[in-house]
This record gives C-alpha cells, structure tokens and sequence, in this order.
C-alpha cells in the first residue's frame, strides 16, 4: 500500500513526498481510515478536461477529479490534479499557490473518506474540513 506521485504532460510539483504522504495518512486515520494505494497524477488543463469528458462525461475544466476504490476503511483511488487550475484557483482567491496545492491535494482525500461537495451545505463543511487538515500540515511543506 503506498501513496505515489506521478505527473503526466507536465513537471512534478515540488511537494515533500514523505511529509505529505505522512500528512495524508494522519488525515485519514482522524476519520477512521487507513491509506490503501493512492496515486496522484499531476497534470495540465487539457489532460483533466480529457479525462473529464472520457470518464465522466463533463465538458468542463476541473482542479482536481476523484476516482475513488476505497474497500471498507481502506482508501484507494486515482486523484488527477491540474496545476494549471490549481494556479487559476490561487490568484482567483488570493491564496499562496502552494497552499492551494496542499488545499487540492487534501480534497481528493476527504472525499475518499466520505465527505461530499455537491449538495446543500456540503461545500462549506467540505472547506472546514479541509482547513482543520491544513492546520496539520508539516511546516516543512508550507515552504
């Protein structure tokens, strides 16, 4: 079981693997979840609209899309970043790009463990979920 990083039609970020994966593992088990295997694919604007419309059949741009193969309290699943939306997102909300990176990175495992966006009321508990898991972010990453 392992947390892998792998960029496709662009260059990996410049994220502290180990921090992060450790990070990532600490936010699992707060929910009562274990890390199974979990890939990041870092990737372009065009590659995420492709898989958008490849897999879920979307026509639009995205930061981040979740597939997700979790097993019981076992998180699994392929998570495709765009940088390029990821940029995007920092200037739209006057945030540091890098923790809008981490911000991005964490959404796709709190939906792994179950925490939705997409109805009512769901994208505000979504955004405190996601800053109390930033709030444990290793300092060693927010540089």
């Amino acid at each position: 079981m392992a947390i892998a990083y792998y960029a496709e039609d662009i260059q990996l970020p410049a994220i502290k693997k180990r921090a992060v994966s450790g990070w990532i593992k600490a936010v699992a088990e707060a929910y009562g979840k274990k890390t199974g295997d979990i890939s990041y694919i870092f990737c372009s604007d065009e590659k995420i609209l492709e898989v958008n419309r490849q897999y879920l059949q979307h026509d639009y741009y995205t930061d981040i899309i979740t597939f997700d193969y979790t097993v019981g309290d076992k998180i699994s699943g392929d998570l495709f970043i765009s940088l390029d939306t990821v940029r995007t997102n920092a200037d739209t909300f006057h945030t540091d790009y890098n923790e809008e990176l981490h911000r991005t990175i964490i959404h796709g495992i709190l939906h792994l463990c179950g925490i939705n966006d997409k109805g009512p009321g769901e994208r505000e508990i979504m955004e405190e979920n996601e800053n109390r898991a930033l709030a444990i972010l290793p300092e060693e990453c927010r540089e």
